[in-house]
């Protein structure tokens, strides 16, 4: 029987997560008809100093998520591909993703100020390189 490795259904969970984290920010536009400065704003990107600051803070957790879910589902597919699962891993992507989660919530609503916010997205970095020694790890065993 193959069993399905904790980290691959938690890079699942990521990647679903990291697939709908635009929507808070396109509400928060869509919510300001008079922002736009035609017709069809379509073609540009409305200007973020006329958004309130929960919908630029959205567009950055967005971005923010992709700057290191791209990083971190290739580790994980290649501790996959070296057959490294362990017990470091399974803690470290169940951590990669909470803390992930706490940063998008806590941008967007604007909890996490300095120095918190600058903290959980460093501790995700640090899941990355922990991700990065176990593919090492594994190719070295």
């Amino acid at each position: 029987m193959n069993t399905f490795p904790t980290e691959l259904g938690v890079l699942t969970c990521l990647s679903l997560f990291a697939a709908s984290l635009w929507i808070p920010y396109i509400v928060g536009v869509t919510r300001q008809p008079d922002v736009a400065d035609g017709p069809d704003d379509f073609h540009r990107p409305p200007d973020m100093t006329r958004l309130p600051a929960w919908v630029h803070r959205a567009h950055r957790a967005h971005l923010n998520m992709l700057e290191q879910f791209v990083p971190f589902a290739v580790l994980v597919l290649l501790v996959d591909r070296v057959d490294g699962f362990s017990t470091l891993t399974y803690w470290t992507a169940i951590a990669f993703f909470w803390l992930r989660v706490a940063h998008a919530l806590g941008m967007i609503s604007g909890i996490a100020r300095m120095p918190l916010r600058p903290i959980l997205f460093n501790l995700g970095w640090l899941c990355c390189l922990i991700m990065g020694y176990a593919v090492f790890a594994a190719r070295l065993a």
